[in-house]
């Protein structure tokens, strides 16, 4: 099978994700295939919805391959990763754009790129194996694909909390947040893909939803809303500190392991974004920190320890947060001029 297995099944445009030993990240050939279906499925009249799920029950999509990306950039071509960025934004913004209903079955971990092709759709499904997180912070980049519209729109403070420090939702978690509609449990997608097939329409989808529960992220709403309120990523950092509870450790713990760099251009981003809540926004200005990032921020340090190395253990530059001048946070997200992210849609 294609990496990509993109077909039509009745009235439905179905994509199925197939790089299951991979967790189904995302390549630059994948993103093309799924931008010619939807482009050619967006104007046929005999295609009434699509459905997106992932091969091999582990993962929905674990994010874009940014190894190839490091790999590339070592080997001489530092533009691979602005290019193979551009090009996923481009499809984040159709699928937010798309005039047909988009039914995306996040089951497993769903992280990165992941989010940009199913959160961004009209029904979001989540099951109990669902793992759902932006955890960019900690390779370097910022969450992307235009999570950070969806970031800026969680209640409260949660966005800050979710993008500094990549916290990783479940199920409930994910719908509190924004980032699904419904649970589904995961024994069922298989008859839920069926029937939606048969129907055509996305109405079905909630005879089979189930109550999703407890959510931890909405129990500490009240925390994170305190904590997640200082003004700067160091106000937060003292808030953190002074709260002493094993959550606010852990918040803490996350943070000061990520890219200094990044986790204070990732708070800027998301309380920019909520008085401008568009994707275009979201994905322009996500741009302009990814872009830069191989070679003026800590991409490729933080790939090389998660993904190359696996050393876990990454050397940042700065590598605390109070030796970071804000200068820099606004040279990373500073207006690219004629390199600007074109979005052909939208």
């Amino acid at each position: 099978m294609d990496e990509v297995h993109a077909r039509v099944e009745g009235s439905v445009g179905r994509l199925t994700l197939s790089r299951p030993k991979a967790l189904n990240a995302l390549t630059g050939p994948m993103l093309v295939k799924i931008g010619f279906a939807l482009r050619g499925w967006a104007g046929n009249p005999s295609v009434a919805m699509v459905l997106i799920e992932g091969d091999g029950g582990r993962a929905f999509c674990a994010g874009g391959d940014v190894a190839e990306t490091w790999r590339d950039a070592q080997a001489g071509d530092p533009s691979s990763g602005p290019r193979f960025f551009a090009d996923e934004y481009r499809l984040n913004a159709l699928v937010k754009r798309f005039p047909k209903p988009w039914v995306a079955l996040m089951d497993g971990i769903v992280m990165g790129g992941g989010v940009g092709i199913s959160a961004h759709g009209s029904h979001r499904i989540v099951t109990e194996r669902s793992t759902v997180a932006m955890p960019e912070c900690a390779i370097g980049l910022i969450p992307d694909v235009g999570s950070t519209m969806i970031l800026a729109q969680a209640p409260g403070h949660a966005g800050e909390y979710l993008a500094m420090t990549g916290a990783r939702m479940d199920a409930a978690d994910a719908i509190h947040a924004g980032f699904a509609d419904l649970q589904v449990p995961s024994e069922r997608l298989p008859e839920l893909a069926a029937a939606l097939v048969e129907a055509g329409e996305p109405g079905v989808i909630r005879d089979f939803a189930v109550a999703p529960g407890w959510s931890a992220l909405a129990a500490c709403q009240a925390q994170i809303d305190h904590c997640f309120a200082g003004e700067t990523a160091l106000d937060i950092v003292a808030r953190l500190e002074d709260d002493r509870s094993e959550w606010a450790a852990d918040a803490l713990t996350a943070i000061r392991r990520a890219s200094p760099l990044s986790v204070a251009a990732a708070l800027e981003t998301v309380r920019a974004l909520r008085a401008d809540p568009a994707i275009e926004t979201a994905l322009r200005t996500e741009y302009r920190f990814t872009s830069r990032a191989v070679r003026d921020g800590d991409f490729m340090e933080g790939v090389r320890a998660a993904l190359i190395d696996k050393d876990r253990m990454p050397r940042w530059s700065p590598e605390r947060l109070e030796d970071l001048p804000h200068e820099r946070v606004e040279a990373m997200l500073a207006p690219l001029g004629p390199d600007e992210l074109f979005l052909d849609h939208g």
